[in-house]
């Protein structure tokens, strides 16, 4: 008698200054379509987003009957697949969209990002950090902004500089992962640039990169989830 392998749960984590609605607004329906049930956490405030988002996925793992499919967006695919290389007896793949970096952070343009929005909140103010960050970007980006950052409201500056000073996987790292990962990728972002995931697709043993652009991300938000899920496919 053959045995089949469980389906997955998949458990997927937002990017730096995001939240729960987001991600889950870009994984649901393509994870759906495979019959993937999604669990969406939400971030931990301040200081404690990488160290309480690992524990998260700790406490899921052991509550969840099955492998874990984990993943998430910039910030959330470098937890994820730090969680990956952690446990992969427990984890079915990892759904990396828009890693940001591997190793340390030091100048990569998402960390300096980050950076620099946490001091301009504490030099300005939430209101006009977000007049600023929000000016002459895609609405769809700056509703989402709007809303995500008002959410961790005064924690958000320590979120984001934790955030940017947390490594990424090395490269010497990811070549242990033996797990299938879909990375997506958006070939017009200069904040996630396609370097970096394709820096992260060759060290990987079982990789896929898929490709996107910004602008099918801003019209479909699900454009993203579809790629990484692709890919992830095509890895496995």
């Amino acid at each position: 008698m053959t045995s089949v392998n469980p389906r997955p749960t998949a458990v997927l984590l937002p990017g730096t200054g995001s939240d729960e609605v987001f991600v889950r607004s870009v994984f649901a329906r393509p994870l759906a379509a495979l019959g993937i049930e999604l669990i969406t956490p939400a971030p931990p405030r301040g200081t404690a987003v990488v160290a309480g988002t690992m524990a998260l996925v700790d406490d899921l793992a052991r509550t969840v009957s099955g492998p874990l499919l984990v993943g998430g967006i910039s910030l959330g695919a470098h937890l994820a697949t730090d969680w990956a290389l952690g446990n992969p007896g427990r984890c079915a793949g990892v759904l990396a969209a828009l890693p940001a970096w591997h190793g340390e952070p030091g100048h990569a343009p998402a960390a300096v990002a980050a950076r620099a929005c946490a001091d301009l909140v504490d030099r300005a103010g939430l209101d006009t950090a977000l007049a600023t960050a929000t000016h002459g970007v895609a609405p769809w980006l700056a509703a989402e902004l709007d809303r995500a950052w008002r959410r961790h409201g005064d924690t958000l500056p320590a979120s984001l500089r934790a955030a940017a000073a947390h490594p990424a996987p090395e490269p010497v790292r990811l070549r242990t992962l033996e797990v299938p990962v879909g990375i997506a990728a958006c070939a017009d972002d200069p904040v996630h640039p396609l370097a970096a995931a394709q820096v992260w697709a060759g060290a990987l043993p079982r990789a896929r990169v898929c490709e996107t652009t910004l602008e099918a991300f801003g019209a479909d938000r699900e454009a993203v989830g579809r790629a990484a899920v692709l890919a992830w496919l095509r890895a496995r």
